[in-house]
């Protein structure tokens, strides 16, 4: 039996082995490790969603910030992965996992990757009081070049790439959906070339949204009617800040304490003594309520400090801590809700024209002002335009009524209603839209209409009062008919009675009688 055979069956599976082994080999030197200080998100919905970690010295180590952070500050995350714009931002303590961390010690929001902020590697252990960092990041699209985080020139992510989008492509219900993927409030402003005409790709389809979705990428889209996009007429958008933060206890949107909706619920926000002039000014700023009239300390409470600049146009884009802060009341300018102005005429001198009201000369007319029940008391001075001429009433039920007893062409203009109110130990104002006025002459002299219309009142007295009175004596006749019946009926009754009682003999004799 030959041997040579069997020994060349037996060298192949060492042979396919070796192979395998070295193949494998060959895979593990040709993936490289990830450059040192690169970032990822872990443990996300997304791949744009997560919990920051650094790569450090040979290891994923976790992301620790000073006690100050801010949403703007953590773009770089959002940029270096790819993704979009910032649209969360939280932390908490770090776990102690023997891991080095990496100190975040401050980011000014226009970096494209962490090597461009300031950090410090540190050891293993905790952050030292410090906390971490969760960022959500929008996946498919951005705003760029705008002054915060809700403004910009609109870019959608195609193949990996950012591609602007044209403006005859994006309409009103687009941007509603895009303010709301990225957290913000609604549309405020939409033109082309606002933030830029934008440079490299443009997005080749119309979006056809009904402003409802979610994402952008979930809208409708359609192949644009003509292939040509003018340059510079990348669209732009501005939207509203979102709706995060708000004034409690004050009787007012604009006056009370500052809560900030964070992680699912309202909390309270504080600030120390020296910055708390700058968060009221950026929180009376956002709520659009003025300037600051008054901050007010509160009592020392744990939730979401702040400290602002005083530019910013919204909280989220001050820096943010979790500590044991005072909280704070905030009196803005724009306390009070602008008061309504209308027209009554009690005796029909009023003619609605197709602009503006038109008055009737000769005629009576009222202009009333009223306000919402904010406050008790007040007052409203009603003012009449190119004249000096004034009149004052105080509030009651929040409102007041100005008798005009004769119009003339001296009373033709423009009347507005300002509502007066002390209140927080200062004086609050607050004005309504223009009413506008024109004295016209009646079709017919006034005097004779006025005695038309009492005429007419006295008539239509008159028709009820008969229209009352009628069936009231028409029942009466009717009665009287028909107790006259049971008295007649009733009488016969009793003689029937009676003769039958008398028996036939009686009853013949009383015949023969009558």
């Amino acid at each position: 039996m030959s041997v040579e055979p069997q020994l060349e069956t037996d060298m192949i599976p060492a042979v396919v082995l070796m192979t395998l082994l070295w193949s494998t080999d060959l895979q593990a030197q040709s993936v490289s490790p990830p450059a040192e200080l690169s970032v990822r998100l872990v443990n996300g919905t997304t791949s744009c969603s997560g919990t920051v970690e650094v790569f450090n010295e040979g290891e994923w180590s976790g992301l620790c910030t000073s006690w100050w952070s801010m949403m703007i500050e953590v773009r770089f995350v959002c940029r270096e992965l790819n993704c979009g714009n910032p649209v969360a931002e939280s932390g908490g303590p770090l776990l102690e996992d023997g891991r080095r961390r990496v100190i975040l010690g401050g980011c000014y929001g226009n970096e494209s990757s962490i090597r461009q902020c300031d950090i410090v590697r540190g050891g293993p252990g905790g952050c030292n009081g410090r906390t971490y960092h969760h960022v959500t990041c929008s996946e498919s699209v951005r705003l760029v070049g705008g002054s915060g985080l809700c403004s910009g020139r609109v870019e959608v992510k195609s193949n990996q790439s950012w591609a602007s989008v044209c403006e005859a492509d994006f309409d009103r219900q687009d941007a509603e959906v895009v303010c709301g993927e990225l957290g913000c409030g609604v549309p405020a402003a939409l033109q082309g070339g606002l933030y830029g005409g934008g440079e490299g790709q443009t997005w080749d389809k119309e979006f056809q949204c009904k402003g409802k979705e979610s994402l952008l990428l979930d809208c409708d889209t359609s192949d644009r009617e003509n292939n040509t996009c003018l340059p510079g007429n990348a669209v732009g958008l501005t939207c509203s800040e979102p709706d995060d933060v708000r004034l409690v206890g004050g009787g007012s949107r604009c006056a009370g304490g500052v809560e900030w909706y964070d992680q699912g619920e309202w909390r309270i926000v504080g600030a120390d003594d020296w910055n708390q002039d700058n968060l009221a000014a950026v929180v009376c700023r956002q709520l659009g309520c003025g300037s600051t009239v008054s901050v007010l300390p509160g009592n020392i409470t744990r939730g979401n400090g702040a400290s602002c600049s005083g530019s910013e146009p919204s909280l989220r884009d001050c820096y943010r801590m979790y500590d044991l802060l005072p909280g704070l009341t905030v009196i803005c300018s724009d306390l009070l809700v602008q008061p309504d102005i209308f027209l009554t005429d009690p005796m029909g001198g009023v003619s609605r024209g197709h602009q503006e009201p038109e008055v009737f000369r000769g005629y009576s007319f009222t202009i009333t002002c009223s306000t919402q029940p904010q406050y008790p008391g007040g007052s409203f001075l009603l003012t009449f335009t190119g004249s000096n001429r004034t009149q004052t009433q105080p509030a009651v039920n929040h409102s007041a009524a100005f008798l005009f007893p004769a119009a003339d062409d001296s009373h033709q203009g423009n009347y507005s209603c300002v509502y007066d109110n002390y209140v927080f130990s200062h004086n609050f104002s607050s004005e309504s839209e223009l009413l506008s006025l024109t004295i016209t002459a009646s079709p017919l002299p006034a005097f004779i209409i006025r005695h038309v219309v009492v005429l007419l009142i006295l008539l239509t007295a008159i028709t009820t009062s008969y229209l009352y009175y009628k069936p009231t004596r028409r029942q009466k006749r009717v009665n009287r008919v028909s107790n006259m019946d049971l008295y007649v009926n009733a009488m016969e009754m009793v003689s029937l009675s009676s003769r039958a009682e008398a028996g036939p003999g009686e009853e013949r004799a009383a015949q023969g009688t009558e």
